[in-house]
């Protein structure tokens, strides 16, 4: 297994860090464009006066205290936005205050409202301060939820995330040289709260995001890297109702066109209160994922996985060179978390017979795509120094028996769980000086799988 170098990644992120303090831009404050931050008005038009404004001098934007009311903002290249304590942006309810713009939406490219605030096709932008974004989520989340209820019972449940449109709070898309962070809370997002798209060298340092305040909002992601290179999350705090951290790369026939991997990723320092997973890879897996490294990452019980790789046999893809290492997992249900299957209903488009006014993205999303590029293929992994307290299942591993999960190494992992659980589809894997307590006593159950399984792995009661 080759060692992963961090070089590539620390490096851009403390030249950005040293070139910050070159210089001394100007400030341009946004109530001076006629922002009013009572919260009533709409000021989406004079924050992007002072946004446009700013941009040709490298300036800032900073805000009075207060709460705006505002729309879909565009930053500009060399601007940093200061949202400093006492700011808050809240996004407006109108669903046409967010401009339809061409981006990817869950695996495939479409067009979709902007997001509240957008990066797309800038560099050197700056978003910082412990201010608050506020996607006034309720309104959209009651949306998706009304949506899916009157789809599911027609088999359109996987249709459901694509015409439910709801803002993300955050998108920076095709840029590079992005920082995000500086204390700031990001909140109650309609959809994915940061989707970092098709962008290099972003780096997200000190963020909280809540997007459990007044319900449990769908599909409000914490952070997507979606077919990127170069990426440094740090000293996150997240608590949402989906995937926490996770890695994309497209889904089915259009991520396979678009074929661009995510790959040159670091995640620490950073703890997951609620969501699907500590660290997520999928299930949009079809560009492929290379140069991946996790740790110090604490999941608290709210979390039901601990590792999440998923996936799908339509998906095609890889992963390779994934390290993942030193995680806590505090009642978190099943520490090791591996599908090739994962949620039939919402991954198999299948369009019913007799449907019609169909939009040309479900016919993108139901195009057959051959086995042979199907089957997602994860190999060279590396799992070690987990500790999990209060499982319910230590593996929950499956994949398929002509796509093996191949070359996997865990070791120095000490788990307490009510069961040791299974491992299916495995090639060549190695598990040594692992720990796993179970309160039935029992071992892990291999099935179509190839392991060294140590004997100086103990298998008991838990402490």
């Amino acid at each position: 297994m080759r060692a992963f170098a961090r070089s590539t990644t620390v490096g851009f992120v403390l030249a950005m860090a040293a070139g910050a303090a070159c210089a001394a831009p100007a400030t341009f404050v946004a109530n001076d464009f006629g922002a009013k931050g009572d919260g009533q008005t709409l000021d989406t038009a004079a924050i992007q006066k002072a946004i446009d404004a700013a941009a040709p001098a490298g300036g800032t934007v900073t805000l009075k205290p207060g709460t705006y009311l505002t729309g879909s903002l565009f930053l500009k290249s060399g601007i940093t936005l200061n949202m400093r304590e006492g700011v808050t942006l809240i996004g407006s309810e109108n669903v046409n205050d967010y401009p339809m713009l061409p981006t990817r939406i869950a695996g495939i490219e479409m067009t979709w409202p902007a997001a509240l605030v957008n990066v797309r096709d800038q560099r050197d932008v700056t978003i910082t301060g412990k201010g608050t974004i506020d996607g006034d989520g309720p309104i959209w989340w009651k949306s998706y939820w009304d949506l899916r209820a009157s789809y599911e019972p027609k088999g359109l449940r996987w249709a459901s995330d694509y015409d439910c449109r709801r803002p993300r709070l955050i998108l920076i898309q095709n840029s590079f040289a992005i920082k995000l962070g500086g204390g700031i809370e990001l909140k109650r997002s309609g959809f994915w709260t940061v989707q970092i798209l098709y962008s290099h060298d972003v780096h997200v340092d000190d963020v909280l995001i809540r997007n459990n305040e007044g319900g449990r909002g769908p599909s409000t992601d914490g952070i997507d890297i979606d077919s990127l290179h170069n990426v440094l999350v740090e000293h996150a705090d997240i608590d949402v109702n989906d995937d926490a951290l996770c890695l994309k790369a497209g889904r089915d026939a259009d991520g396979l066109r678009v074929n661009r991997p995510t790959e040159h990723i670091v995640l620490r320092d950073s703890i997951i209160r609620s969501g699907a997973a500590a660290v997520t890879i999928g299930s949009e897996t079809s560009g492929g994922f290379r140069d991946i490294e996790a740790y110090n990452i604490t999941a608290l019980s709210g979390v039901p996985s601990g590792v999440l790789f998923k996936s799908a046999h339509t998906r095609g893809g890889f992963a390779e060179n994934i390290r993942i290492h030193d995680l806590t997992l505090k009642g978190v249900a099943i520490p090791i978390h591996i599908t090739m299957n994962w949620n039939p209903s919402y991954s198999y488009a299948v369009i019913p017979p007799g449907l019609k006014n169909i939009p040309p993205y479900y016919k993108v999303l139901a195009t057959p795509v051959p086995e042979a590029q199907g089957l997602p293929h994860f190999r060279d992994v590396h799992i070690w120094n987990i500790n999990a307290t209060g499982a319910r299942e230590a593996f929950n591993v499956s994949a398929y028996p002509n796509a093996p999960l191949e070359d996997f190494k865990l070791d120095h992992l000490d788990i307490d769980a009510a069961r040791a659980g299974t491992i299916a589809n495995a090639k060549n894997w190695t598990m040594v000086d692992n720990n796993i307590r179970t309160t039935d006593g029992s071992k892990p159950t291999f099935t179509d799988a190839v392991v060294n399984d140590s004997k100086d792995v103990p298998y008991g009661e838990p402490h």
